[in-house]
């Protein structure tokens, strides 16, 4: 009997990059480098110095690079840093129909376990990449119920074994037995987002050491579960409850999911970014200003309620604030826009912000779909008797509102600038070149040395 994981695994195994059109060869570039730059600043961030100490302390082997820093790692080890850091910002790209962080898991893991190997060709990584995406995003556009568990880090775990086994050569058996094997790690609780702690981002980590370490055992010759996605304690039933896969092999092989792959222009969730998005069409389009707001609203699926609808804090920690849509919606009216800055101890304990974020509410519109991120509206209430309202069918940054290559390179710069270690403006300069010419490329490990501080 075909298992439904069949289905990933001949399409991970059987595809080559020959195979793949432009317009998917041209998104993983972006992508790729657009998730290096976010994992370069997220080194920075909050905890992520306490969660490198654990991690050093767990075993020896200077296989694969922390980017950004330059500090050596096992490549499990340096796949759930790169991973963490890459999420602890809420700064990387997410494929909206599926509620998947895609690149954050698989790009950590596949770059990890080639940097290992001595490097795989640039041909080669965007083929893994592109594979690695269509998994998780498949596995994610399946759900048919709301998050559960997750999705990021549950599905993702799929799709960063999808793609290091690919690099790896596995065979049929042997893909199956690492996804089985991954399974076995998988884990990722919505109390982590509810609550807003680091344990949120420490799950991408996990599922990216996860997807090394599933490989490495499945290539030693040990077996894994097989019917993992609709057995009796399969991933759908225990992890989603209701899905629908006839639409995903429909379009499997066909509808490349990384061209489906959203750009964050902020740091913050992406459910508060369509509301960010509508602010700041209102204050260029009306010169809408924070004093002139007696109140704000947004209008937005349920789904982007569950996900950023909590109230604005006093005493709040950066990871509640930036799944904050009040705090981040008050950034946006003063300040005209949300930086990675803007989430220091001063700015989160700021009167003024926390006086206009009482003036913003998020209202559940009825759609329908649990999952769904769009349409959205913002409706301004002035103190002057006006009503402003912008309707927002498309997010920017998703493929129907992509950032132009200017915007695109401009927040990685931004991003590369920073990280905890400074890095010079040259090595961005050679980087994006590299990237742009990634099928080109002989050896991957050359995007990570440039990732290193000068001294390292």
């Amino acid at each position: 009997m075909t298992q439904a994981v069949d289905h990933l695994v001949q399409h991970v195994i059987t595809t080559r990059f020959e195979d793949l059109p432009s317009s998917s060869v041209a998104a993983v570039k972006a992508f790729c480098l657009d998730t290096i730059g976010v994992t370069v600043a997220g080194t920075a961030a909050r905890y992520a110095v306490e969660m490198r100490t654990a991690v050093g302390g767990w075993g020896s082997g200077a296989e694969a690079t922390v980017l950004g820093l330059g500090d050596r790692l096992p490549a499990s080890a340096a796949a759930m840093v790169n991973a963490f850091h890459a999420h602890n910002q809420e700064f990387d790209c997410v494929h909206e129909a599926a509620v998947v962080h895609p690149l954050t898991t698989i790009q950590s893991a596949a770059l990890a376990y080639a940097e290992r190997a001595g490097g795989v060709s640039g041909r080669d990584l965007i083929l893994a990449l592109a594979l690695g995406v269509d998994v998780a995003t498949s596995i994610g556009m399946a759900a048919k119920t709301g998050l559960r568990f997750f999705r990021p880090a549950t599905a993702g775990v799929f799709g960063a074994t999808a793609a290091v086994g690919k690099l790896a050569g596995l065979s049929a058996v042997g893909l199956k037995n690492a996804l089985g094997l991954a399974y076995a790690q998988n884990a990722g609780t919505m109390q982590s987002h509810v609550e807003g702690g680091p344990a949120l981002a420490l799950q991408m980590g996990f599922a990216a050491g996860a997807a090394v370490r599933a490989v490495d055992l499945a290539r030693a010759g040990l077996p894994g579960p097989h019917d993992v996605l609709e057995g009796p304690f399969g991933y759908f039933r225990l992890y989603e409850g209701e899905w629908d896969l006839e639409p995903v092999w429909a379009e499997l092989g066909t509808v490349w999911r990384i061209t489906q792959v959203s750009h964050k222009p902020f740091p913050t969730g992406r459910a508060a970014h369509g509301g960010l998005d509508g602010i700041l069409q209102l204050r260029a389009g009306h010169g809408l200003q924070a004093d002139d707001v007696a109140r704000l609203f947004l209008a937005a699926p349920p789904l982007i309620h569950q996900l950023v609808g909590r109230p604005a804090q006093a005493d709040m920690d950066v990871t509640y604030a930036r799944l904050c849509f009040q705090y981040v919606g008050a950034l946006a009216l003063l300040n005209g826009g949300v930086e990675v800055g803007d989430f220091s101890p001063e700015r989160l304990a700021d009167p003024r912000l926390h006086d206009l974020a009482r003036r913003i509410e998020l209202a559940p519109d009825g759609n329908p779909d649990p999952n769904a991120l769009a349409p959205q509206a913002v409706t301004a209430h002035l103190k002057d008797g006006r009503t402003l309202r912008v309707d927002i069918p498309h997010t920017l940054g998703s493929p129907e509102r992509p950032l132009s290559r200017e915007q695109h390179l401009a927040k990685f710069r931004r991003c590369w600038s920073c990280g905890a270690q400074p890095l010079a403006d040259e090595a961005a300069d050679r980087l994006i070149r590299l990237v742009d010419d990634l099928d080109e490329l002989n050896n991957s490990n050359e995007t990570v040395t440039l990732t290193r501080p000068a001294a390292r």
